[in-house]
């Protein structure tokens, strides 16, 4: 059985969405949905060259996701196919409407490369409403589901969908078999990425707690509290720009490399000390493995924890390949890190920060004139 070795978020190339949900943190990072859509820059086949097993160190939970809706990328399913018959887990983050690309899996995917998709159904319930796509919605869930592919239905909590709360969880039950899963929503207007709601945080847990959702009980506790363990993302995390190759530590991370230049092995090295107010994304780097040891009172839940739900018939919306994979942390398969070298790689990750960015400015600057074009 396959065993985590680390975690990648792969950044999908594509400004263009078939939603326009209120809460969306495009509009927020003051980007508009331009309708851009990259080409992937170089065939399936090297890619699947460039993040070959041996040279990332074992079996990878590749998450792609895209500033818009991650299935308009016209190469995303044969990407993950041909990724998960190299043997690495790839998930994809959609809002489940566009039914070809669902068929597109069922028709070329193979049984043990189904056993490898998982797909992240984000469960958009005021934008489906408002274009009446509900049946699209639970019909690609259930095909998925059919096929064998792993998947799990998450909302994103805002306050107008407070006064819908029942009518969701009688809808999920009769078409899903157990309550979606509940992330936290967040302003990223705010300095310190705040909660997005008008709620108080002690409102906000009352309200959506009730849906009993191991994710967002876990993000919900770490929310806003800033992180000082030392944090291995850039070594077993990584972030990664599918369009250009370049990838970094993390959200607040150094730039290490490209994956697209097979001159150079892959840069593995971590943060350290995390520089952002907090880990809004823990749900996904801490319990795959970033960090290994939070406060006594916190623990650190995997993925499939997350994720999974048991439904009302037995069974299981992540799929036994798929569920064994994510209940894992990638630290279980790393050599443990000294005390004084975990001392060392803090006081020195400022510094390589810092002449990374200087190093890279002028790329940094080339990229972001031609994002205005």
């Amino acid at each position: 059985m396959d065993k985590i070795k680390r975690f990648i978020t792969c950044n999908v190339p594509v400004a263009a969405c078939n939603f326009r949900c209120s809460y969306c943190y495009l509009p927020q990072k003051g980007r508009a949905y331009t309708g851009k859509k990259a080409n992937l820059p170089h065939s399936v086949e090297f890619v699947a060259k460039c993040f070959s097993k041996e040279r990332l160190g074992g079996a990878c939970h590749l998450n792609f996701c895209a500033p818009g809706e991650t299935l308009l990328y016209s190469e995303i399913v044969p990407l993950v196919k041909v990724l998960a018959a190299e043997g690495h887990f790839c998930s994809i983050i959609t809002n489940g409407i566009l039914s070809s690309r669902f068929d597109e899996i069922v028709d070329t995917c193979t049984d043990e490369e189904k056993s490898r998709l998982f797909i992240k159904f984000s469960f958009h319930w005021m934008q489906l409403k408002e274009k009446n796509l509900f049946e699209t919605f639970v019909a690609n869930v259930n095909k998925m589901k059919n096929a064998g592919v792993s998947f799990t239905v998450e909302i994103t909590p805002h306050d107008e969908l407070v006064p819908y709360i029942d009518e969701i969880k009688e809808f999920s039950m009769k078409n899903f078999g157990a309550l979606p899963h509940i992330t936290v929503a967040r302003n990223e207007r705010t300095k310190d990425i705040a909660f997005l709601t008008k709620y108080s945080r002690e409102e906000y847990r009352k309200i959506w707690s009730q849906f009993d959702s191991t994710l967002f009980d876990f993000k919900f506790a770490v929310f806003g509290v800033r992180r000082n363990e030392f944090c291995r993302a850039g070594e077993l995390t990584l972030n990664l720009d599918l369009g250009s190759g370049d990838y970094c530590q993390c959200f607040c991370g150094a730039f290490l490399g490209n994956i697209y230049d097979l001159s150079k092995p892959v840069n593995f090295r971590p943060i350290g000390r995390c520089r952002l107010p907090h880990c809004f994304n823990a749900h996904g780097y801490i319990s795959l493995g970033a960090i290994q040891k939070l406060d006594d009172s916190i623990k650190i839940p995997t993925y499939a924890e997350e994720r999974d739900r048991l439904c009302a018939d037995g069974s299981h919306w992540l799929q036994p390949v798929y569920r064994e994979f994510l209940s894992h942390h990638a630290w279980e398969n790393a050599p443990a890190i000294p005390c004084e070298e975990q001392k060392h790689r803090i006081a020195s990750s400022g510094m390589y920060i810092f002449f990374s960015k200087i190093r890279h400015l002028p790329l940094r600057i080339k990229r972001k004139l031609f994002r205005k074009k």
